[in-house]
């Protein structure tokens, strides 16, 4: 579809409203800017407005709507899918928005729409508190927050959306509303677990618990003609391990030459990660299980300090990498389904690719499925299946890995998705209806109401009503 024709005045205009800068092709810093973390998404928007603030992020949902150009919304730029950027549109990049202001005597933290876990961990850890976060530190705080949020902290303090106590956003019609318990409480349950749909959110307020400065950790790695029998002896761990232990499985090479010799660097692998969310001397003995499942191949398990715990996996994330993920919640860890993932960790086209299995329970469940929009409550473990790889060349191969993995693993599943690994787009429609089931039609009023036009469609999208515009 080709761009509006904006006139130039009229840009001028519009930039001479902003504090943050405006960046357009021909610019300097342009194609740094327009750059996000999956290498495979290369997009040329017409505007990127680099926004300092709930004001730039209003004046610019305006100069949208005006101008009839698309949008997306950038945050941390993590998204796999790439969603934070688009051709021919305007960019509303919240990347300079990075805050963060804690309260230690109220445990509270308030956090800007652009920031980074690494942000958030940063000042929180100052007076040993956390909130739940993502596992890589560069991953946007707003992403993985609408899309529910699945951390090292999950099982004992829940969810990251379970910890917002309230949200600032933009609306599409650029009118600014705070939504909470107690103030818009819809849109606040649709903003935890719903995704990007109803908004922009240009800050966060979190709960924060005691954890840290230092904390239990495991970190192990076995031989891959391990891999079978290791898995069953998680299914037990997970069944019985205390709340504070949250963890999880990952089967692939995992290529790397800092962290195996020779003679096991091409080999299959599987290893255990995870921390304990309470006394470091404790957890050391509740972990201990996951580093005596067999001779490992590697062991960096220990006390550590939290901060660096959420870094530990930054260096196999790096910029510009190619990345499709995909995800499903499964029924649980059957004999079949154990076989499955084998199979599919083994025959991965990337040494980079992994099968990973993510223990779900605890605190995750102690909130109502009618309190959240958040659907995979049910569900005792999530499959994530991750392409990583750097050679263009090889992009179908590990496509076609992933969604091959996908419908086979199906048959352990409901068919229902977490929003954060979402691959690409590709028949969005039913998978949100199957991930969200009777909540949809309440998403879809949400919709309705605060995007009948669905100009923030370019995520995990809620399609409004076809009269919802009208």
């Amino acid at each position: 579809m080709a761009r509006p024709t904006i006139k130039d005045e009229r840009i001028e205009q519009f930039e001479a409203t902003l504090h943050g800068d405006l960046i357009q092709p021909g610019d300097a810093d342009y194609d740094d800017v327009r750059a996000v973390w999956n290498g495979m998404i290369d997009k040329y928007p017409a505007l990127i407005a680099q926004c300092r603030g709930a004001a730039d992020v209003i004046q610019t949902v305006e100069f949208a709507h005006e101008t009839a150009l698309p949008v997306a919304v950038r945050g941390g730029g993590h998204n796999v899918a790439g969603t934070a950027v688009c051709d021919d549109g305007l960019v509303i990049d919240l990347s300079k928005m990075r805050g963060v202001w804690v309260d230690p005597a109220a445990q509270r933290a308030w956090v800007q729409g652009g920031a980074t876990w690494g942000d958030v961990d940063h000042e929180t850890q100052a007076f040993g508190l956390a909130t739940p976060g993502g596992v890589v530190s560069k991953t946007g705080v707003a992403g993985l927050t609408l899309g529910g949020g699945i951390g090292h902290l999950r099982c004992k303090y829940g969810l990251t959306c379970d910890n917002l106590v309230s949200v600032d956003v933009v609306t599409a019609d650029g009118e600014f509303l705070t939504a909470s318990e107690d103030e818009n409480p819809e849109l606040f349950w649709g903003l935890r677990g719903g995704g990007g749909n109803f908004g922009i959110v240009t800050g966060f307020e979190f709960d924060l618990h005691p954890v840290g400065p230092e904390v239990a950790t495991c970190f192990v790695i076995y031989p891959g003609d391990r891999l079978t029998e290791c898995l069953r002896a998680y299914r037990e761990y997970i069944a019985t391990a205390p709340e504070e232990a949250s963890t999880l499985s990952s089967a692939g090479v995992m290529r790397d030459e800092d962290l195996f010799s020779a003679d096991v660097l091409d080999d299959l692998k599987i290893g255990f990660l995870g921390c304990y969310a309470g006394p470091a001397e404790e957890g050391e003995a509740v972990l201990e299980p996951l580093r005596d499942l067999a001779e490992p191949i590697a062991d960096f398990s220990g006390i550590m300090a939290y901060t660096e715990f959420q870094q530990i996996l930054d260096d196999d994330y790096p910029d510009g990498m190619r990345y499709y993920w995909k995800s499903l919640y499964l029924d649980g860890l059957s004999e079949s389904a154990i076989d499955r993932i084998s199979y599919w960790a083994d025959c991965a086209p990337s040494p980079l690719s992994t099968v990973d299995v993510w223990q779900l329970g605890g605190a995750i469940t102690d909130v109502g499925f009618e309190e959240s929009a958040f659907a995979g409550r049910h569900a005792p473990v999530l499959l994530g299946v991750e392409a990583n790889w750097e050679d263009p060349s090889n992009d179908e191969a590990n496509i076609a890995w992933v969604r091959d993995c996908l419908d086979d693993m199906r048959q352990f599943s409901d068919g229902s998705v977490y929003l954060n690994f979402p691959g690409f787009l590709e028949d969005n429609d039913e998978t949100m209806e199957t991930t969200f089931g009777a909540a949809y039609e309440r998403l879809v009023a949400l919709k309705d109401k605060y995007d009948p036009m669905n100009v923030f469609s370019r995520n995990q999208n809620i399609t409004p009503s076809k009269d919802a515009g009208a």
